[in-house]
């Protein structure tokens, strides 16, 4: 009976299989495959920290109108520097000429009239003296005089009122400072209370404030590092960094300057001022800017470049490299990460090597043929 045509396909299929099997050559022992090793590390390794804060002047002064009227003159360009006493606004000032007027009208009304009882008093005087008039007429004429005179006070002190209120006309700039853009132009009616915050602001920069917060468990970090060791760096003492928005470090060192009085309940962060120098006026107020300086210090850390771990879930590997030239993964403890790198606190010595996770098929049954990497332990310091 003859087979199936798919009997004899499988058949022939295998015999092929078979037949070039035995035609290929043995392969080549796998030579010593290439990996990338370094050495670990120990150094006393420098902690910093980042924070984004805003920048603000050594003092923002509101220009707030101390009396409404309509504004009649702007005295300085948008933007620059203005003195301190220099002339920035004018405001209608007819209603206090007008109140001034009316003021010294009524000073002179009660000036006649103490004038008018003073000779009152001069006339019943003597004459009380010698009884022709009674004690009672007397006592009229000097509460007379009296009211008088505290009249013509009255009237003066509105005088003068009117007169400061006049000077309010013309507002000045209180500090040396750059001006910002006006809330108000000429023509515009200004309340006392003008626009919420005033109709301009004055900052002065020659030093500028960098505000941010920290979270309350940095800080009793910090309180309980100084509280255990006094001699250690204050918080005030610390050099600061600030870090512009384009990436590039501003040249001038800033130091912490204060910190608020509670934590914020909303929020549970402190904040924290530092302050910079700004001669050549680079920072505005306004600007966002991320400050850095150092929060701790590890002595005698064991230190690892980040590739050199492996993350199993909660495990941490590493492949040490043997004197052999074989790997022995190994289970390893981590501690903080700075930067790229990691501090080892358990499994690993310095001066041990490891081999760089991903540089090539790593298994513990080949022999390696290991390259030792060089690298900096200082581009730890800094993340």
């Amino acid at each position: 009976m003859p087979l199936p045509v798919r009997w004899i396909i499988l058949i022939a299929g295998l015999s092929i299989t078979v037949y070039s099997c035995k035609d290929q050559p043995e392969q080549s022992a796998p030579r010593n495959a290439d990996v990338t090793a370094v050495a670990v590390g120990k150094e006393d390794l420098k902690m910093y920290d980042e924070y984004v804060g805003q920048i603000y002047g050594q003092s923002d002064i509101q220009i707030q109108p101390r009396v409404e009227g309509w504004i009649t003159g702007i005295f300085f360009k948008e933007g620059q520097l203005v003195q301190k006493g220099q002339l920035l606004y004018t405001i209608d000032d007819a209603p206090q000429q007008n109140l001034i007027a009316a003021s010294a009208a009524d000073l002179a009304k009660a000036e006649t009239w103490v004038a008018n009882k003073k000779s009152e008093l001069d006339r019943i005087k003597p004459l009380a003296e010698i009884q022709a008039l009674s004690q009672r007429d007397l006592d009229a004429a000097q509460a007379g005089y009296d009211a008088a005179v505290s009249e013509a006070k009255a009237a003066q002190a509105k005088l003068n009122n009117a007169k400061i209120e006049l000077g309010y006309t013309h507002v000045f700039s209180p500090i040396t400072g750059i001006i910002g853009i006006s809330k108000a132009l000429v023509g515009d009616y200004v309340p006392k209370t003008a626009l919420g915050n005033g109709i301009n602001t004055v900052s002065s920069v020659e030093d500028v404030r960098v505000r941010f917060p920290i979270s309350e468990s940095e800080y009793l970090r910090f309180a309980k590092r100084i509280q255990a060791d006094p001699k250690s760096t204050r918080f005030a003492d610390i050099p600061v960094d600030l870090i512009l928005a384009d990436k590039s470090i501003y040249p001038e060192k800033g130091r912490i300057d204060l910190t608020n009085r509670q934590i914020d309940p909303a929020t549970g962060s402190l904040l924290v001022q530092a302050v910079f120098s700004n001669q050549m006026r680079m920072l505005r107020p306004g600007q966002y800017a991320k400050v850095r300086f150092q929060t701790d210090v590890f002595k005698d850390a064991v230190i690892v470049p980040q590739q050199a771990v492996n993350q199993m879930q909660d495990l941490y590997q590493v492949f040490v490299l043997t004197d052999s030239n074989s790997i022995r993964p190994t289970v390893v403890k981590v501690g903080k990460r700075v930067g790229s790198n990691w501090i080892i606190s358990e499994g690993l010595k310095p001066g041990e090597k490891v081999v760089m996770v991903g540089s090539a098929y790593i298994s513990p049954k080949i022999k390696v043929n290991p390259v030792l990497m060089p690298w900096n332990y200082d581009s730890t310091s800094m993340n």
